[in-house]
């Protein structure tokens, strides 16, 4: 018996139907706020453009000069893949140098989605999941990672 026979149907239909929503238009808006996803756990500063409506960059920076002093510096490249009128949903592909106790480079391959609550159309709310590749730590190491609004970043769109 196969349990997902019925679902190729609605998941068809959905793919057709999300190609003709209307996206929420980033391209030539400048978004400020932060984004806390690299291993360092140092919230960074960050900056995104929407370079066209499907592609967008980010750039960030964070550190904290506590013993141990921490520290990240990176960006992040978005690819859309489906659009709602409040919601695009994405490919990313980050990579920053990252400096805890010791240093070295993470990268992070996602998928998520950033939202627009209606009446507040400015304020971007992101989420993500997928993996990281990391030799931070001292040896490599590949971890899955899943990241609210909290970590994934909020930005506020000029």
């Amino acid at each position: 018996m196969n349990l997902f026979k019925g679902f190729y149907p609605v998941a068809i239909l959905f793919l057709i139907m999300t190609q003709t929503s209307h996206a929420r238009d980033m391209s030539g808006r400048l978004g400020v706020g932060y984004l806390n996803e690299f291993i360092a756990s140092t919230p960074s500063i960050s900056v995104k453009y929407g370079m066209t409506k499907d592609m967008a960059v980010q750039g960030l920076a964070g550190f904290d000069t506590a013993i141990p002093t921490s520290s990240t510096f990176g960006g992040k490249i978005f690819k859309n893949l489906f659009y709602e009128s409040n919601m695009n949903f994405y490919a990313a592909f980050g990579l920053a140098y990252v400096k805890t106790q010791r240093s070295g480079v993470e990268i992070l391959s996602l998928i998520g989605a950033e939202f627009f609550i209606p009446g507040i159309e400015s304020l971007g709310l992101s989420f993500e999941a997928g993996a990281s590749v990391s030799n931070v730590s001292g040896s490599f190491a590949v971890k899955t990672v899943g990241f609210s609004f909290l970590q994934a970043g909020t930005h506020f769109y000029f």
